[in-house]
């Protein structure tokens, strides 16, 4: 990982305690970087990424990203609707030392799209005010309930080499196939990828196909039968079973939810 900087959103002079920027026509592939200010980041459309140093995270247009001031993270999104709504480091009692994935419920929804009223830079009337300490206090509560759509990651080389060759062939990988991309023996890696990302190779593999197939759910409406074929599943029936036990919908409903 690249050095880490501070990146603040508006002057720092202006201090302000919420608001909320636009990111419609942003086109961006950042590196590591924090903010003094918690960030609640949700695409209307289409998904984006988001990670941390704890794994990888794919946000489909029913989930949102909730990233704590000064946690560590980057993201890409590519000219896709987007907000985010900022919030002061002291607004959030117990806003947690990590990226959490957070499932968007419709009044989540609403109130991000509403925040889009008060853009960061200005400065907030008495309705902002009121509406941001709001959303403040409903943040405590949806960053209780987490969403499992996320990858680990490693800083280790082989273990990153092996990662990178599952995500990359979806369909045709093998473990003797990230065995050889790691260099190591099978033995040793289905031990550390237990021991560090905390399942084996196996789930791993499963995991990235079903978060490629998130994707392809909420970015356009090909067959589920193809997505399900595209991603590695050989029966469309396996894919519905492992996609619901995953994300507690199916893929019907997961495409469907507005």
């Amino acid at each position: 990982m690249q050095d880490v900087g501070l990146v603040t959103l508006v002057d720092p002079a202006v201090r302000p305690r919420a608001g909320a920027i636009v990111q419609d026509a942003f086109d961006l592939h950042c590196p590591w970087h924090h903010h003094d200010m918690h960030q609640l980041h949700y695409a209307f459309e289409s998904a984006m990424e988001l990670e941390d140093l704890h794994g990888r995270h794919l946000l489909p247009r029913h989930l949102a990203g909730w990233i704590p001031a000064g946690v560590t993270h980057r993201n890409s999104l590519h000219h896709i609707r987007s907000v985010s709504i900022l919030l002061s480091a002291d607004s959030v009692p117990d806003p947690g030392d990590r990226v959490r994935i957070l499932r968007v419920s419709p009044l989540m929804r609403e109130m991000i799209a509403e925040a889009a009223r008060w853009p960061l830079d200005r400065p907030l009337d008495e309705t902002g005010q009121a509406y941001f300490a709001a959303v403040a206090r409903l943040c405590g509560e949806w960053i209780t309930d987490e969403a499992p759509l996320t990858l680990p990651t490693s800083t280790d080389p082989a273990l990153r080499a092996a990662t990178e060759y599952t995500r990359e062939h979806l369909v045709g990988s093998t473990i003797a196939g990230a065995c050889r991309a790691a260099g190591l023996s099978e033995r040793t890696l289905r031990r550390r990828f237990q021991a560090e990302l905390g399942m084996g190779w196996d789930e791993y593999r499963r995991r990235a196909r079903l978060l490629t197939a998130a994707e392809a759910l909420a970015n356009g409406k090909a067959p589920i039968a193809r997505i399900a074929a595209d991603v590695g599943f050989e029966s469309q029936s396996a894919f519905a079973a492992a996609f619901q036990q995953l994300t507690g919908k199916t893929p019907r409903a997961f495409r469907s939810r507005p």
